[in-house]
């Protein structure tokens, strides 16, 4: 009887044991529900956290955009205009290409556009030799090679003063002449073609200058530039001059990209009306020579800089390029003498005879 009990104590045991036991094992479920239950947030979760990378994602791509510094490089582009010119003659600038999308209507009241615009900064523009006939200016115009329009008008009134006459200077000494000419530099091969083009006057055109292009280049010393000044300015008859300012300022306006003058001549003539060819000569060479320099033009004080292509190429400050206008823009003696009445009316002074000051 005492081992049935105490088998019966042992057996309550167990069953006791079994039963503190039993909410263990049901924990177990609910941990497990509960790391399911934290598991599944987590999914719903991450799809949003991926959404939200998702939408920064752009933005962090985007950045480096900004930072694309050869996007915002155009000043390379005249580094490159520069070097592509380098053989152009024989003027000493920038060629830049037309205008993209220019087209050729659009060329032709550019061009028109800017002779009307010059006409009325240089309503008196006017041919910056010194001359009172034909004679005078055919031989002024081929002393001006190599030099200035000022030293030639210094040099002339002893020239014209000894030697009034194509007749008279043919019969010079040359020795004579060249000591007169020494101020305008070359003087020895100056001195032999004035003397040359005076005796073919005198000899072929009975001491009087041709009024005829295909005349005045057989000359001694007349290509096409003085022939043109000639007929333009003794006769009337329209002519393109093509100098060293006229070539450079009709390529940085893009008017052509011809080097060689007479294809210059060419293809600007085509721009202009006939009438037209002498005053657009006369308005690109001042403009040359006070405001759009070969070196540094004053393209702050441009009258013109809204309508050209190589504005920039200069100084463009105001202030700064007004200091650089030359001749009367900038309040100095012009180039002549004894020039017109209306340079005069204009604010413009003669020059200074050779010697003075």
């Amino acid at each position: 009887m005492k081992k049935t009990a105490a088998s019966k104590k042992s057996a309550a045991a167990d069953r006791a044991s079994t039963t503190e036991e039993a909410p263990a094992t049901e924990e177990a479920p609910a941990a497990r529900k509960s790391a399911a239950a934290k598991k599944a947030a987590t999914a719903k979760k991450s799809p949003a956290k991926k959404a939200a990378k998702a939408k920064k994602a752009p933005a962090k791509k985007a950045a480096p955009l900004k930072r694309q510094a050869p996007a915002k490089k155009p000043a390379v582009v005249p580094k490159k205009a520069t070097a592509a010119v380098k053989g152009v003659a024989p003027a000493k600038t920038v060629a830049p290409k037309p205008p993209r999308g220019e087209s050729r209507t659009a060329l032709v009241r550019r061009a028109r556009r800017i002779n009307r615009e010059l006409a009325e900064v240089y309503p008196y523009a006017h041919p910056e030799l010194d001359f009172e006939n034909p004679f005078q200016l055919v031989v002024a115009t081929v002393l001006s090679a190599q030099t200035t329009d000022l030293r030639v008008n210094q040099t002339t009134p002893a020239l014209f003063a000894k030697y009034p006459t194509p007749e008279d200077l043919a019969a010079a000494v040359p020795e004579e002449v060249e000591e007169i000419l020494r101020p305008t530099g070359f003087f020895r091969a100056k001195t032999k073609s004035v003397i040359g083009l005076s005796k073919a006057l005198t000899e072929d055109f009975g001491g009087e200058v041709p009024g005829r292009l295909e005349d005045l280049v057989k000359l001694p010393g007349v290509g096409r530039k003085t022939a043109f000044v000639v007929l333009g300015n003794a006769f009337g008859r329209p002519g393109i001059t093509v100098d060293t300012h006229f070539q450079r300022l009709v390529r940085r306006w893009r008017w052509t990209e011809e080097t060689d003058p007479d294809k210059i001549e060419a293809a600007v003539g085509a721009l202009f009306p006939k009438s037209d060819w002498t005053d657009l000569s006369h308005h690109v060479i001042w403009h040359g020579r006070r405001i759009c320099h070969a070196r540094k033009p004053a393209c702050g004080a441009c009258p013109i800089a809204p309508l050209c292509p190589a504005y920039g190429e200069g100084e463009t400050d105001p202030e700064k390029a007004k200091k650089l206008l030359k001749y009367e823009k900038g309040g100095f003696p012009g180039q002549r003498l004894n020039p017109p009445q209306a340079y005069l009316d204009a604010g413009g002074k003669p020059a200074p005879p050779l010697g003075a000051g």
